[in-house]
């Protein structure tokens, strides 16, 4: 099942010449991995509470595969250009299935109790 990569990045006070560095460069890491942008820094409509800085989106074939990505020797060789200036949060989710249906999933969690 798909997986995603969803980082919530501060913005900076000034972009230093290695987030520069890290652009050229992480695409190279993801291509090994089948990682895609789906967004990436595009600009954000608040509808509710506080959204401070960027979002980025990188879909990956599987949750396995997207940690393997982050653990591996070339996203780590470029990890801190990016994270010694550019505060922020990094997940890895699992995607839903097409046939994701919400109610059936409401349903199962009052079940649980």
């Amino acid at each position: 099942m798909t997986a995603y990569g969803i980082a919530h990045l501060r913005p900076p006070e000034v972009l230093h010449e290695d987030v520069f560095e890290y652009l050229e460069r992480i695409q190279a890491t993801l291509d090994p991995y089948g990682g895609k942008f789906v967004v990436h820094g595009a600009d954000v409509r608040v509808l509710e509470g506080e959204w401070p800085g960027a979002l980025v989106v990188i879909g990956f074939p599987s949750v396995a595969v997207a940690h393997e990505w982050y653990d591996s020797p070339a996203y780590q060789a470029i990890l801190r250009l990016r994270a010694d200036h550019i505060p922020g949060d990094l997940v890895i989710v699992e995607g839903c299935g097409p046939d994701h249906d919400s109610a059936a999933m409401a349903a199962a969690m009052r079940a649980a109790g």
